[in-house]
């Protein structure tokens, strides 16, 4: 199995960075992870309606000309279906009883994602209620993928 982040923007904070190449590193076991960064547009202060989306859709065609062929794609979305850690782990092990060896997760920008991403996603996944910073998303997704592959092993998880 192998699994994709393909995220805007790069982690800034050392405490984040940190927290995800942990979890980089507890992921070799269980599958290949590819983490791709996608540079992320300047927002204007006061950006316009026509602007936020200008810069939602180019941000959005540099995913969407970054993604795998052949990879089932699930797209962070606030209005997304919310997934307890077991759904995730059996989400994932469906997927793979199915025949898909390419999973890949994208994290929008400080706007989100754009109209034509969330059309091409396979799945909307919602982390939450709240909201998070694309950063701190990242590593709550490498955690939870994580959690979903020991959960698939029946091994026990602790921190």
């Amino acid at each position: 199995m192998e699994i994709n982040i393909l995220a805007v923007g790069k982690v800034k904070e050392a405490y984040l960075r940190e927290g995800i190449e942990e979890f980089v590193k507890r992921l070799q076991p269980y599958t290949r992870l590819n983490i791709t960064e996608l540079a992320d547009e300047k927002i204007p202060s006061n950006p316009g309606k026509a602007e936020k989306e200008g810069i939602k859709q180019r941000e959005g065609a540099r995913i969407l000309e970054s993604l795998p062929e052949r990879t089932y794609v699930i797209a962070l979305d606030l209005k997304g279906k919310p997934l307890s850690s077991e759904g995730l782990a059996q989400s994932i092990e469906n997927l793979q009883i199915r025949g898909h060896s390419s999973i890949s997760f994208i994290i929008g920008g400080a706007l989100g994602l754009s109209k034509e991403l969330l059309e091409r996603a396979d799945f909307r996944l919602s982390l939450s209620h709240m909201t998070f910073t694309h950063q701190m998303a990242r590593l709550i997704l490498l955690e939870q993928i994580y959690r979903a592959f020991k959960i698939m092993k029946g091994e026990p998880y602790h921190l």
